[in-house]
């Protein structure tokens, strides 16, 4: 009876002879999410296989769908079958708030295989959406064997959603989808931000180190050149004339860099260089002054209007005897 059960699960799936059409992107702000939640959810539950659940929010041109962010979903209190539709509309409507371009187009979770529990999950988001997409994770399929890391794939699973007509019955299934991953300027940055431990330096070490990276292997590749040149000049190794020939057009295609008109327009911007950064310096320095000038205002200003206050004080004293006060007072 388990056999059977277990076939009939994983049959939930249609085998690969059956393709599905859609173009997907991944990127890898949705990757790092999923694989957060999971291991979040780990160390809290003390649990190895916990139940995640989550919606995927991206964009979708006809067949072309882009699976750019995620956030995580909640269920009604002990029923991990029910989704909390009240939950996913707030979220839903807050991140259309700041990114009004993304649309709801499926959800995620963490499993083996896609079961049954998947369709009766799933069947719960088509009212946000008509063929919501399953995007799933599967941390059993990682294999470590491997030392090629380029050459492994992610242990990520998408699908789409189908009718299965099936003994004069229709049933839903899952179609596996292949996907790629696509990353832009800002998401390779920010991945290899992550990737190197995050705070560990600052945007402005990393860039110098990349900045040296560049010039090192620059100036390794020059030193390859030269040699070579001079090996040719000594004798030492044959001549290649297609070699020479690109040497030269290399040389020609670099600005020359010691001209007269080069010479002027670098000191031209040095001088400016220096003049900004002596106007800035003086600009700090007046206002240090202007500063120092005020509070000193202040403090004079005061020492006066406490003096002036004295001196009327004793005039209005002086008015205000009587006549005869006078005599008794020298």
């Amino acid at each position: 009876m388990t056999s059977q059960m277990d076939t009939d699960e994983q049959s939930i799936v249609l085998p690969s002879s059956t393709t599905s059409g859609l173009s997907l992107s991944l990127h890898p702000l949705p990757i790092l999410n999923i694989s957060e939640h999971l291991t979040r959810l780990k160390l809290q539950t003390r649990s190895n296989s916990p139940f995640v659940l989550g919606a995927l929010l991206g964009t979708q041109n006809g067949r072309e769908v882009e699976i750019v962010n995620t956030f995580e979903l909640a269920t009604e209190e002990g029923r991990d079958d029910l989704v909390d539709h009240d939950f996913l509309v707030s979220r839903r409507d807050q991140y259309k708030q700041v990114f009004p371009s993304l649309e709801f187009i499926g959800w995620y979770t963490v499993a083996s295989v896609p079961t049954y529990r998947h369709i009766a999950l799933h069947e719960q988001f088509t009212g946000y959406c008509s063929t919501p997409l399953l995007l799933v994770l599967q941390p059993s399929t990682i294999t470590s064997s491997s030392s090629d890391i380029t050459g492994q794939t992610l242990p990520f699973k998408a699908y789409e959603p189908t009718v299965e007509i099936r003994d004069k019955k229709t049933r839903s299934v899952f179609i596996e989808a292949p996907f790629k991953v696509e990353t832009g300027e800002a998401e390779r940055i920010a991945v290899d931000w992550t990737a190197k431990g995050g705070g560990g330096s600052t945007s402005l070490e990393s860039h110098l180190q990349a900045q040296r990276a560049a010039v090192k292997m620059l100036h390794e590749r020059i030193l390859v050149l030269v040699q070579y040149v001079t090996n040719v000049i000594a004798g030492q190794i044959p001549t290649d004339h297609t070699t020479l020939r690109s040497l030269s057009a290399l040389i020609a295609s670099l600005p020359a860099s010691e001209n007269k008109g080069f010479r002027d327009e670098f000191n031209t911007e040095y001088e400016d260089v220096q003049l900004t950064a002596l106007l800035s310096s003086l600009t700090k320095s007046t206002n240090i002054l202007n500063d120092l000038v005020d509070k000193h205002l202040v403090l004079i200003g005061g020492s006066r209007d406490d003096r002036t206050v004295t001196v009327r004080r004793r005039g209005i004293g002086r008015q205000g005897m009587m006549p005869g006060d006078w005599a008794m007072h020298p």
